[in-house]
């Protein structure tokens, strides 16, 4: 087992002194816009652990303590790829409109092609909760 996780931890170890070589070659010289990058990479991990994580943790109970048994789990999926989702669009729901500074990666239209997609799962939603479980195999 050690050697496993010997063997687990030094490809991350290199994985993370080169992401800190990469960052050392961008933020060196100090610009402006490097404090900004640093307060992403602070503020990312105080937002999840002092807001998300904690409603996350409330909402994934209440789910489990007042839903009924057969629609717990596609609720809670449905939940989890809700909001892995709208993390993953959160940068482009937010940048300023009128134009792509990047064409053809973000001149996409991201809120339809979100709420397309989040229609896609609630209704995988209420398909695996409305099935009965023989008929799912």
């Amino acid at each position: 087992m050690k050697t496993l996780r010997l063997l687990l931890f030094l490809p991350g170890l290199g994985a993370l002194a080169w992401g800190a070589t990469l960052f050392a070659e961008y933020a060196f010289p100090l610009r402006p816009d490097v404090f900004g990058t640093l307060g992403w990479l602070a503020g990312g991990p105080l937002v999840h652990d002092l807001l998300i994580a904690p409603l996350v943790g409330v909402a994934g109970f209440a789910l489990s303590r007042f839903l009924p048994a057969r629609w717990t789990t596609p609720v809670k999926t449905g939940a989890v790829l809700t909001g892995v989702l709208t993390l993953i669009a959160f940068p482009l729901l937010w940048r300023p409109f009128g134009g792509a500074r990047n064409p053809g990666l973000h001149d996409a239209d991201t809120v339809t092609g979100l709420l397309a997609t989040l229609a896609v799962v609630w209704l995988g939603v209420l398909v695996a909760a409305l099935v009965p479980r023989k008929a799912r195999g």
